[in-house]
C-alpha cells in the first residue's frame, strides 16, 4: 500500500510533528510505502497554493493520502481540500488533534489579511466574527473525507456533533506508544511528581505552583516531602507566542512561594533522556487549561503525547479535566481534577502523598494500558483503518473506480 502523510516532522518542535514520525515509522514496519512530499517544502498558506501544490503532482499512485490535522495548522487543511476537488483522488484521511473542531483557526483570504494588519486583541475579534465560515468549511471537508481518525471516545462523539458527519465515518485509535523498558518507582520519599511537555500558556504549570504553595502554608510537614520538576521544551513551533515571558513568571512565583528548594527545572531534554526522566519520578501532572478564546469556538477535546510518555514510562498521571484527560485517566492510570480548581489540585496532590500506593497501582495500570496501544499494534491497526476505506467499508468510503491501486507500488515519487 502507498501512503501520502501530510503533517509537520521532526525538527519543527510539536507534539504532531513527533507523533507523526512515530506513526510514519509504525505504518512502515506494518507494510506501507509512506512519502512526506510537505516535507521540507515551503509552508502552504491558501487554498489557491494548495490547489497549485496538488496539480503539480501525479496522485495516480497513491492509495490514501492521510493528514494529521491540529495545532492550528492550515496547510495539511488546505490540500486536503484540494485534493477532495480531484474527480480521480486517492482515499481521504485524516487524524483530528484537536477534536470537536478540525482546524479552529479562520481559513478565508480575509481573516489573514486581518491577521497581519490587527493588533492582537481586534485580530481575535475578527476570528471570532469570521467563525461561521470556518465551521462551514470544516464541516464541509469533513464530509468530504473518507474517513476521520480520533485518539478518544470523547473526542469522536464531539467531532460527530459537531462536524454533523457519520458516527461510522470516524473510528477511535488511541495515540501510540514507545516499547521503553519497565523501571521500579523511586523510593516513595521524597514523593516525586513531573510536569513534562512544552511550556507555554494554557498548560496550567501556574496551577500547579500554587497548589504546591497552598500545601506548604496549609501541611508544612507533607509539603516537604514533595518534589517536583518542570520540565519540557521552551521553544514549540505552533501557534502560541510569549513562552520566555511565561517561563520567567513561573519562576518568579516559585521564588515568590519559597518553593525554590523543592523545584527542579529540566528544559529542552533531549529524546534520548525523556524515559529516564520520567521514570525517576512516581506520578506525572498535566494541569492544563482551556483558553477563554477557543471556548468561544467550541470544547478541545483532544489528548496529550505527554500521557502517551507517563504510559509508555509506566507512570500515572493527575490531569485536570481539560482535552479528554480524564477519559485517558480512567483506567486506573491516575485521577482528574476540574481544570483550574487550585484547590482540588491540592486536594489531589495531599492525596498521593497520604496514599503513595496509589502511585503503584498507576504504575501498574499504565504498563497494561502501554501494552495495548504499542505503536507495533497502532500501525496495523492502522493499516486495517486504510484498508477498510479502500475496499469501501461503513466509515464513510465510496467504491474506488480504479483498480489496482491497493497494490503497492514501489519506486518513484509525486
Amino acid at each position: 500500500m502507498r501512503l501520502v502523510l501530510l503533517s509537520p516532522l521532526p525538527p519543527e518542535q510539536s507534539g504532531i510533528a513527533t507523533y507523526a514520525a512515530d506513526w510514519r515509522a509504525a505504518v512502515q514496519a506494518a507494510g506501507a510505502e509512506v512519502l512526506t512530499p510537505l516535507q521540507g517544502q515551503r509552508p502552504i498558506t491558501s487554498f489557491a497554493a494548495a490547489r497549485r501544490w496538488v496539480a503539480e503532482r501525479d496522485w495516480s499512485k497513491v492509495d490514501v493520502v492521510h493528514a494529521e490535522l491540529g495545532g492550528g495548522r492550515h496547510g495539511e487543511f488546505f490540500v486536503l481540500q484540494a485534493l477532495a476537488e480531484l474527480p480521480e483522488r486517492p482515499r481521504l484521511s485524516a487524524t483530528v488533534h484537536d477534536p470537536e473542531r478540525i482546524v479552529w483557526r479562520p481559513v478565508s483570504r480575509s481573516w489573514r489579511w486581518l491577521d497581519r494588519h490587527l493588533p492582537g486583541a481586534l485580530s481575535k475579534v475578527a476570528a471570532i466574527a469570521s467563525d461561521p465560515h470556518t465551521l462551514w468549511a470544516e464541516r464541509r471537508l469533513a464530509r468530504r473525507l473518507d474517513g476521520l481518525v480520533v485518539l478518544t471516545q470523547t473526542g469522536a462523539s464531539r467531532l460527530v456533533r459537531r462536524m454533523k458527519v457519520p458516527a461510522d465515518k470516524v473510528r477511535v485509535i488511541p495515540h501510540g506508544t514507545l516499547a521503553i523498558p519497565a523501571r521500579p518507582l523511586p523510593p516513595l520519599v521524597p514523593l516525586r511528581l513531573l510536569y513534562f511537555g512544552f511550556i507555554y500558556r494554557g498548560k496550567g504549570i501556574e496551577d500547579l505552583i500554587e497548589a504546591l504553595g497552598r500545601l506548604k502554608q496549609s501541611q508544612p510537614e507533607r509539603a516537604a516531602a514533595l518534589r517536583l520538576t518542570i520540565a519540557g521544551g521552551t521553544a514549540p513551533d505552533i501557534a502560541f507566542g510569549g513562552s520566555s515571558r511565561y517561563l520567567d513568571g513561573l519562576r518568579q512565583r516559585v521564588q515568590a512561594l519559597g518553593l525554590g528548594a523543592q523545584i527542579d527545572w529540566a528544559l529542552d531534554v533531549d529524546d534520548g533522556d525523556i524515559p529516564a526522566l520520567i521514570q525517576s519520578h512516581h506520578a506525572m501532572v498535566l494541569p492544563y487549561r482551556e483558553s477563554l478564546k477557543l471556548s468561544l469556538l467550541g470544547q478541545m477535546r483532544g489528548t496529550s503525547g505527554a500521557l502517551a510518555w507517563a504510559l509508555a514510562c509506566g507512570r500515572g498521571a493527575i490531569t485536570s479535566n481539560a482535552r479528554a484527560f480524564a477519559e485517558e485517566t480512567s483506567h486506573g492510570n491516575g485521577l482528574a481534577y476540574r481544570q483550574g480548581q487550585v484547590a482540588e489540585l491540592a486536594e489531589a496532590i495531599a492525596r498521593l502523598a497520604e496514599q503513595p500506593e496509589l502511585a503503584q497501582a498507576w504504575s501498574q495500570a499504565a504498563m497494561a494500558l502501554n501494552e495495548q496501544r504499542l505503536w507495533s499494534r497502532t500501525g496495523h491497526v492502522f493499516m486495517g483503518h486504510f484498508e477498510a476505506l479502500l475496499a469501501g467499508s461503513p466509515h464513510g468510503a465510496r467504491p474506488r473506480r480504479r483498480a489496482g491501486l491497493a497494490t503497492p507500488v514501489r519506486g518513484g515519487g509525486l
